[in-house]
């Protein structure tokens, strides 16, 4: 069987769910590999700084690597502005809800927020509030969150950085992204 025959899923036999079951685990499977064609794209993105989103990525893996973070916090560092391209505006929620079932929910939190935490280093030249983040303030992950961004994210926009190529960080990809659920 290569297709179901149901135009209507209540019509669905026991069978058809059973192949597409197998089919949803290879294509889970592949995940590591989109997510570097989806970071690839990153090289293409939003204009405007002296590197790409592509190498700001980069950058702040490494920076996490170089500063003994385990693989899941690398990992976040690496795919913390994967949604820049699909959801400018909330890009934050969406990388947090792509690594979600792979990760502590630590490192989904720090995701999640780095946005508003971020915010802190320009948003008053907007005339916005750089101590949005402080409504978060108590939290348990607060730190670890602020840590993220002064050491990897807002640190890594510099086109003189060693930063380590995008084949290094693959498996660490597959090694995050393919654990069981």
């Amino acid at each position: 069987m290569k297709h179901v025959t149901f135009r209507q899923m209540k019509h669905g036999t026991e069978a058809e769910y059973h192949m597409l079951q197998g089919l949803e685990h290879s294509y889970a499977a592949a995940l590591p590999q989109r997510l570097v064609a989806a970071l690839q794209r990153l090289d293409d993105s939003l204009q405007g700084y002296l590197v790409t989103r592509l190498q700001h990525s980069l950058q702040a893996a490494t920076r996490a690597e170089r500063d003994g973070a385990d693989e899941q916090m690398i990992a976040a560092a690496l795919l913390h502005d994967l949604g820049d391209d699909l959801a400018p505006h909330n890009h934050a929620a969406l990388a947090a809800e792509i690594m979600r079932p792979y990760v502590r929910p630590e490192v989904t939190w720090i995701v999640a927020q780095h946005g508003i935490f971020q915010s802190y280093y320009y948003a008053h030249h907007y005339g916005a509030d750089r101590n949005a983040r402080d409504a978060l303030r108590g939290h348990e992950w607060f730190g670890a969150c602020a840590d993220f961004c002064e050491n990897w994210d807002q640190s890594s926009f510099d086109p003189d950085y060693d930063a380590l190529p995008l084949a290094h960080f693959v498996p660490l990809l597959e090694q995050v992204f393919r654990r069981p659920l």
